[in-house]
């Protein structure tokens, strides 16, 4: 433990219809996943808190906003050949084969790789510590 320093938790959540897509269970509801955000828009919301010596100093959220491509059972099969839809939310991550996925992003790249960067860097500077 190191009395002082500041500690980072995020985590990140994929919502279509205002349901929330977190890490699918197997390849069958990773293709349902992706199946399900085919041709459609999507949020990708990143919660961050920054704590100190056991209290919050900050908490902040980020939302993207990211439509598919219509995608074929087939070819959703092949991007999961490529990308490991077991540990990332909403079955997909946007830093690997992005062109067999994303028609169009409003927002955070880094939001939906998982860690809003430029927002915790803003965060950051206003607490002193970059």
């Amino acid at each position: 433990m190191r009395p002082g320093c500041l500690v980072l938790g995020a985590d990140t959540l994929v919502y279509v219809d205002g349901d929330p897509l977190a890490k699918p269970a197997d390849m069958d509801e990773a293709l349902r996943m992706v199946r399900r955000l085919s041709g459609r828009s999507h949020e990708v919301c990143t919660g961050v808190v920054l704590a100190r010596d056991g209290t919050v100093v900050e908490s902040f959220h980020v939302i993207t906003h990211v439509t598919f491509k219509p995608l074929s059972d087939d070819t959703i099969r092949d991007y999961h050949s490529k990308v490991n839809p077991l540990d990332k939310a909403g079955a997909y991550g946007i830093q690997a084969h992005t062109d067999m996925l994303l028609e169009r992003m409003d927002g955070s790249f880094s939001n939906v790789v998982g860690l809003p960067v430029e927002r915790l860097m803003e965060v950051l500077a206003a607490h002193s510590v970059v």
